[in-house]
């Protein structure tokens, strides 16, 4: 069945991880960019109206853009990512979207905590420890990756691929 989710993208850490994300994540085969998620999965897109992306638009609207630094990497047992510094934005907006949309728990409620990540390695444990020395090792030597949030893109993967639905800009005079 086709899904959708909420997610941050983040150009910026193509230049670090690009390549370790083709050989060790099999979503970027399906368009996946790097980026970090905020819901998944959320709704069947065709179920996806305005009025639907009227309450996300509002949700959202709570958020002014930010920068953020990906400096550290971190690990789930078959994952190694890349961590975001600040983390609060990000759980703030995944908590705010699952308030105002409680049939949609992240990662359909198997996680307690909600750690905002950009995943660099997924599914395999020695993959993802290979690629978490190699992230570890680019990042002593060119430092961290910068970048902003200046938008959420709501993505689905109807047709096989993953590709935008929607994007919503953060506003700089964003309503609490």
């Amino acid at each position: 069945m086709p899904i959708s989710a909420f997610a941050v993208k983040v150009p910026a850490a193509e230049t670090i991880a690009a390549d370790l994300r083709r050989r060790f994540d099999p979503t970027v085969a399906l368009g996946v960019p790097a980026h970090i998620t905020l819901l998944v999965p959320f709704m069947d897109p065709a179920l996806i109206t305005d009025e639907v992306l009227a309450r996300a638009r509002r949700v959202l609207q709570r958020t002014a853009p930010f920068s953020f630094v990906l400096g550290k990497v971190g690990r789930f047992p078959e994952t190694a990512y890349l961590a975001p510094e600040p983390a609060a934005p990000f759980i703030e907006m995944t908590r705010a979207l699952v308030k105002e949309f409680p049939d949609f728990p992240p990662y359909d409620g198997l996680h307690d905590d909600i750690i905002p990540h950009l995943s660099v390695a997924h599914g395999n444990a020695l993959h993802a420890e290979e690629a978490a020395i190699e992230l570890q090792a680019r990042l002593l030597a060119s430092g961290a990756v910068h970048a902003n949030c200046i938008e959420v893109a709501l993505i689905e993967n109807s047709s096989g691929r993953w590709q935008d639905f929607h994007v919503f800009p953060l506003p700089h005079n964003a309503a609490a």
